[in-house]
């Protein structure tokens, strides 16, 4: 990875770029998939995002291939790929019930979960004022939610399961990264993937139309660009400039739910996310000076 001193002047900005990049990939993947689920049974779209991740690693990285299982630490790999897998499920899911912006904003709280279970499981200091972040970005979540009116939906808790798994496997990667190869976790979520869902697929298949083909090969594609402009981002950049930037995510979803599911999110939407996004941004703020410091 690279390292401060020798990212160009201009990494920063390259930084910026490929993380508004990355969440538009997977704003545009989730459209698909929310189009897909009135179609095809979500266990073969879920597969269709793993199998053909897994088929663009395979073209872009040919002569990696061989060198990318290898690992010190392969229980940690799976185990983070499982719960990418279980995120994905989750989502994915989630998209055949709720509006898309709607559930895309309830996975912003990732960052704040990260704080607490790190606090929670790794011990790390978390002092009153991130605390205080977290809380205030749950009630972000509730109010989006908003439990016990009539507009709730055992379905939203889904997309709140999606932040828990994200958060966990946050931790184990910030564990792995000083370890493994970027492209060497992105090989694992793949294929862990990939081959779970090929054993469970075929009890609930459904042969895709072509249209519906394509669809499924630009769900994996996209997938998988993400995350690999997420790891290009980090690469160019700290995590606190760029992180942000993977909120923009919501003005694309809700652009798409607009123009192709005719969904626009309403005031509760806008203000939990408002409030979520700040919390979670005050956090990244409060962590890149206590790593200042220390």
């Amino acid at each position: 990875m690279a390292t401060e001193a020798a990212r160009p002047t201009d990494a920063p900005l390259r930084g910026i770029l490929m993380m508004c990049f990355a969440v538009l990939c997977f704003a545009t993947m989730n459209t698909f998939t929310k189009e897909l689920r009135g179609e095809l049974p979500v266990t073969g779209i879920i597969w269709g995002r793993y199998f053909f991740h897994f088929a663009l690693i395979l073209v872009m990285f040919p002569r990696r291939v061989p060198t990318l299982l290898q690992s010190d630490d392969k229980g940690l790999q799976i185990a983070r790929s499982v719960l990418v897998l279980l995120a994905t499920a989750a989502m994915f899911i989630a998209l055949g019930f709720m509006p898309l912006a709607d559930a895309i904003a309830i996975t912003f709280a990732g960052p704040l979960l990260i704080v607490a279970l790190s606090a929670l499981l790794l011990h790390e200091p978390v002092g009153p004022r991130r605390w205080g972040a977290v809380i205030v970005g749950f009630i972000g979540v509730l109010v989006i939610i908003r439990p016990g009116a009539g507009a709730f939906q055992m379905a939203a808790l889904l997309p709140v399961s999606v932040a828990f798994f994200y958060a966990m496997y946050q931790i184990i990667t910030r564990h792995l990264s000083h370890r493994s190869d970027p492209l060497n976790m992105l090989f694992y979520t793949a294929i862990v993937g990939a081959v779970a869902m090929t054993i469970i697929v075929p009890f609930d298949w459904q042969t895709p139309t072509l249209e519906q083909w394509l669809m499924l090969v630009a769900v994996g594609f996209l997938g998988g660009l993400g995350h690999y402009a997420i790891i290009k981002a980090y690469e160019r950049s700290e995590t606190s400039l760029v992180a942000p930037f993977a909120y923009t995510e919501i003005i694309w979803a809700t652009m798409f739910g607009l123009f192709i599911f005719g969904d626009f999110p309403d005031i509760y939407t806008f203000a939990g996310t408002a409030i979520i996004v700040a919390s979670g941004v005050y956090v990244l703020q409060r962590e890149r000076k206590s790593r200042a410091a220390g």
